[in-house]
């Protein structure tokens, strides 16, 4: 699987990324999901969460039962404010994007979008977060899948914080082509990969096409 990676206030891993702002086509998105790592989380290390959750609502059957923090997310002490770093919770939201790169149609990437860039008003034009430019678009009658969208950090945060714009509608030949990938494996992957308990003692990362939740702004 592509990915994407934001460390560091920069995209990286995408063929033509600038840096700091990346031109894609949103395919198609996962639901808002949750995860909890035990002690400090290093996002350079292929580690499973201790404790995560699909739905935002309880942890995904695939946790195993001594690592389940509570039976429900709502009574958790971990989704309080003031549980992680900096006054946030130490269960974090995030979210799972399909993108293509507006010069390669071909090349699926997942983009995996912070709470911090999910949730919140439009600070400014052309500053939205992922719900209120999916809201934008759906105003406007238009889905995620029809247009060009810019995703640039926001440069008076000190984490990595996406804004979402709309930068041109798809021609109608490219649209044809961007509606061919929906069905595609590597897109299903992309929204859905999910943490697969292999054993008792070894969790790894896995994908079940067959687990696809659905298209959310597709």
């Amino acid at each position: 699987m592509h990915r994407i990676s934001i460390q560091g206030g920069k995209f990286s891993g995408a063929q033509n990324d600038s840096g700091t702002t990346l031109d894609v086509v949103i395919v198609d998105a996962g639901p808002v999901s949750r995860s909890y790592y035990a002690g400090e989380f290093d996002p350079q290390l292929a580690k499973a969460p201790t404790c995560w959750s699909i739905d935002t609502q309880r942890p995904a059957a695939e946790v195993p039962e001594n690592q389940k923090q509570s039976s429900r997310c709502m009574d958790c002490s971990y989704n309080i404010r003031g549980s992680g770093a900096k006054g946030g919770r130490a269960c974090r939201f995030y979210q799972r994007l399909a993108v293509v790169e507006e010069s390669d149609f071909d090349t699926v990437y997942q983009l995996q979008v912070p709470a911090s860039s999910i949730f919140g008003k439009e600070a400014s034009k052309g500053s939205m977060s992922l719900q209120t430019y999916a809201k934008f678009l759906s105003g406007h009658g238009t889905s995620s899948m029809a247009v060009v969208t810019r995703i640039s950090f926001d440069e008076n945060s000190s984490v990595p914080k996406l804004f979402f714009y709309p930068r041109r509608a798809l021609e109608e030949e490219e649209l044809e082509t961007i509606r061919l990938l929906v069905d595609r494996d590597d897109v299903l992957e992309a929204i859905t990969t999910s943490f697969v308990v292999e054993s008792l003692f070894n969790v790894t990362e896995g994908f079940d096409v067959n687990s696809r939740l659905g298209d959310q702004y597709g």
